[in-house]
């Protein structure tokens, strides 16, 4: 019994249902028919009856020639912090929210069009940023295709784009668009298509831009908290302390905050000398720190009472100096492991001073 015959036909019949989602249904195009001639019998035969209803003048269509593109249309990149694109949307835009360390979020956008500009070695020449427009000279946004076993020859398409940008009224949230005004090429003519593709890669690469250059803002910001710049030194009195470029009046509360999520208890804070009193306990093994993947933190200093000394300093910076119950400072071999945890501290668990 050739039982498997009819499930092999059900199965065929189904794939062959689900996939006609997938294709565009024009079945029915002209091209797609080809009508020959009616078969000749030879003369002592008798012709065929051909009911007139379903007769079809003789005729055959080439393909189209033009090849239909079937690619996805391209789509805005949002990878940059803060930027979101609307729904529904039908230009090449993409909205850029005012993150923390940008003054002037136009300028931001703008120095990442220059830098685009730049890495394609291109200019401009039309600039009225001041209303929020600039003009690209040529350049090329899709370069020839090269491989190990094949290299495409074809002759670059070129482009000149417009950088539109737009604020919202609140002033916190401003737009870029890009329109593409100017087209050339030898081999591939301009379509929608194309066009939309041409607009969207190049927005896609200021956003692109735009998010390198806040990542290093954001290292710039860190530093100006502190993280990177707490460093080993000395205070004016010659005892080794941390220094940081942080304002003394301003790392008091900062620094403060910052110990009591390392196993600090902040007892008093006295703002006119500057000094910051504070009980650390070393912390317990707990079997619950093994199971949730929790490392315990131990600082290299010993359980007690401490004073941290917050001045500024000759050089315009702050010192922060470290002694003990008896009043005694911390050593500058000390101070080193001391800092060392405390920064390893900062940079795994993301913490600010």
């Amino acid at each position: 019994m050739q039982y498997w015959i009819p499930k092999a036909l059900t199965v065929g019949v189904v794939l062959g249902l689900s996939g006609c989602s997938v294709f565009i249904n024009d079945a029915h195009n002209k091209r797609n028919y080809r009508v020959s001639e009616a078969v000749k019998v030879p003369a002592q035969l008798e012709q065929p009856f051909q009911d007139d209803t379903y007769k079809m003048d003789v005729a055959q269509f080439k393909n189209d020639p033009e090849a239909k593109s079937f690619r996805p249309p391209q789509q805005v990149l949002t990878l940059a912090a803060g930027s979101w694109v609307e729904e529904n949307e039908t230009v090449a835009r993409v909205y850029f929210d005012k993150n923390d360390g940008i003054e002037d979020l136009n300028q931001f956008i703008w120095r990442s069009v220059d830098n685009v500009v730049a890495s394609h070695q291109s200019r401009i020449i039309s600039d009225q940023r001041n209303d929020g427009v600039v003009e690209l000279d040529w350049y090329s946004l899709i370069k020839p295709t090269e491989g190990w076993f094949w290299e495409d020859s074809e002759a670059v398409s070129e482009q000149r784009i417009k950088f539109v940008i737009e604020r919202k009224e609140h002033q916190r949230t401003a737009s870029l668009k890009a329109e593409l005004i100017d087209y050339r090429s030898d081999t591939r003519p301009l379509t929608d298509l194309l066009q939309q593709q041409l607009e969207v890669r190049a927005l896609n690469e200021v956003v692109a831009e735009f998010d390198y250059l806040y990542r290093l803002l954001e290292v710039e910001l860190r530093k100006q908290q502190g993280i990177l710049s707490l460093r080993i030194g000395f205070d004016d009195d010659g005892n080794a302390a941390f220094i940081t470029e942080q304002n003394h009046e301003k790392i008091i509360d900062r620094f403060a905050n910052f110990l009591e999520r390392v196993n600090f208890t902040v007892i008093r804070i006295d703002r006119d000398t500057g000094a910051v009193s504070v009980r650390y306990e070393k912390p317990e093994d707990s079997v619950w720190d093994s199971i949730w993947g929790d490392d315990v933190l131990e600082l290299p200093i010993e359980s007690g009472d401490y004073v941290i000394t917050v001045a500024a300093t000759k050089e315009n910076s702050t010192s922060l100096t470290w002694r003990d119950s008896n009043d005694e400072v911390l050593d500058a071999s000390t101070m080193t492991l001391l800092q060392e945890t405390l920064l390893s501290v900062l940079r795994d668990k993301g913490l600010t001073i």
